[in-house]
């Protein structure tokens, strides 16, 4: 018995090591889109650029909520965040997001979620700082009271809405200026010019591909147990514990509680004699046969109802009882106690003649029941 629950513990913690290496994001993942990356998805190049040109660029290396003017009240200058996301994100705002964008800032959001259409993989793009090349099918076709910076037939690849006295920037592709596209600068000069204009400050948001400064990692390591739980997703504990609850059900073979024996389902010899009788009287068509041997059964209980006994009465005998007890036209029992003609009877005319006989019996078991 121990023996098994130790193989039970081992398979449930393989199974969840596996669980959580195929689901959480890789170190390569979580940096594409960094400015620190040199890799093809990486925004090193692209940061290299602007910076050539004229903009100041910081990179934002503590929590969104740290920004000026998200907690307070407080005016301060305003602020352009470049989000270059990892994976494709969802396109509406937190409610602390969009009001720190009213405030007059801008927010530019480079992966958003949108669907493909049958748009060419690959495109060129006609924009104010030159053509822009494209990869992704995905566009964006809400757009009747937002401008599109960048896009074609399909829909938008890049636009803009405004919110209050600031604006936000969407884009369908998160590698619209990556290290990638080196060999055309029209996406670096497009977006940087989309950012901002000489003189002004872009700051870039490092802090979701996992960067931390030297405040914020004093911070974050500070926090007790009861905080780390209350950021860990549930429905990643949610899925652990089912996975090690299922492995230990299946390694036992049973629910939970000792396994209940079924019990065996009683036979009832006469009904399977009777069904086994029926299938074989079908198959052979001895319609007249069946006829016969229920019209007699049912005379039976008929006779027993009005008190004749349990001897087959002949036809004449029976309906002239019939009618005088029951004081029912002789036509009503006439029908059915005769043979039928036909060589073959179909499944409704027997039921049908089954049925009249229930109701004359039911007259029958009341006329008994009033003279009792």
């Amino acid at each position: 018995m121990k023996k098994n629950w130790l193989v039970t513990l081992a398979i449930a913690l393989g199974a969840v090591f596996l669980i959580t290496l195929v689901a959480s994001p890789s170190s390569s993942k979580l940096t594409s889109g960094s400015t620190y990356s040199i890799a093809p998805d990486g925004y090193g190049a692209w940061y290299a650029f602007a910076s050539k040109q004229g903009i100041t660029l910081k990179r934002w290396q503590k929590s969104f909520y740290r920004l000026p003017g998200v907690e307070s009240n407080k005016k301060s200058p305003p602020i352009t965040l470049l989000r270059v996301y990892s994976k494709l994100k969802r396109s509406w705002l937190y409610f602390e997001e969009e009001a720190w964008v009213k405030k007059g800032n801008t927010l530019a959001i480079l992966g958003v979620e949108s669907p493909p259409t049958k748009a060419k993989f690959r495109t060129w793009q006609s924009s104010s700082a030159g053509n822009v090349k494209i990869a992704t099918t995905r566009r964006s076709s809400e757009l009747k009271k937002n401008p599109k910076r960048l896009g074609d037939s399909f829909g938008a690849v890049v636009w803009e809405e405004t919110i209050g006295k600031g604006r936000i920037i969407f884009a369908t592709t998160p590698h619209l200026a990556a290290n990638a596209y080196q060999d055309a600068p029209g996406n670096y000069r497009f977006l940087t010019e989309l950012l901002a204009k000489p003189g002004d400050t872009i700051w870039v948001d490092e802090y979701i591909h996992g960067y931390r400064d030297k405040e914020t990692l004093v911070q974050e390591k500070r926090r007790n147990w009861r905080e780390y739980f209350a950021q860990t997703p549930l429905v990643s504990a949610f899925v652990q514990v089912m996975i090690i609850l299922l492995v230990a059900v299946w390694a036992q073979s049973r629910r939970f509680g000792q396994a209940i024996a079924l019990k065996v389902p009683t036979i009832n010899n006469s009904e399977a004699y009777i069904k086994a009788i029926a299938g074989v009287l079908q198959k052979a068509k001895s319609h007249q046969f069946v006829w016969e041997m229920v019209g007699k059964a049912e005379q039976l209980q008929l006779q027993k109802a009005l008190g004749l006994g349990t001897t087959l009465l002949d036809r004449e005998t029976l309906i002239n009882a019939w009618v005088e007890k029951t004081q029912q036209p002789r036509t009503e029992i006439e029908e059915l106690l005769q043979l039928p003609t036909q060589r073959r009877i179909s499944d409704s005319v027997l039921l049908s003649w089954l049925g009249k006989w229930q109701g004359v019996l039911n007259k029958s078991q009341g006329l008994s029941s009033a003279s009792k």
